[in-house]
């Protein structure tokens, strides 16, 4: 499973059509098999982190930040003083798309 993980974070977002359908429950199975921790829900992935204290969280919000910038592909967050949870889903297929996957293991990769 880790390779897949590493697989989809070398890969990168790409923009997606207007009309592109989410993908089905079969790939978001395959998908989210290789990112232990993540909960697929209401056509969303996501997972909370925990930290020892406020730096740390915001020193990972801040590296999450980068991720999204670079990606162009944009998390909510919902920060508190020692986590942060993170949620994906693509606005413009209206559930879960490859960049969904993609940020959430690049994500995990910050965590190594």
């Amino acid at each position: 499973m880790a390779s897949s993980t590493s697989s989809l974070a070398d890969k990168h977002s790409h923009p997606i059509k207007a009309g592109t359908p989410a993908l089905s429950a079969g790939k978001i199975s395959e998908m989210s098999g290789g990112l232990p921790g993540w909960v697929v829900k209401d056509g969303a992935i996501s997972k909370t982190f925990n930290f020892k204290n406020y730096y740390e969280t915001i020193a990972f919000v801040n590296a999450v930040a980068w991720v999204s910038h670079h990606e162009d592909h944009h998390p909510d967050l919902e920060v508190g003083y020692n986590r942060c949870k993170i949620t994906y889903s693509t606005h413009s297929v209206g559930g879960l798309s490859e960049n969904d996957f993609i940020c959430a293991a690049k994500v995990e990769r910050l965590m190594r």
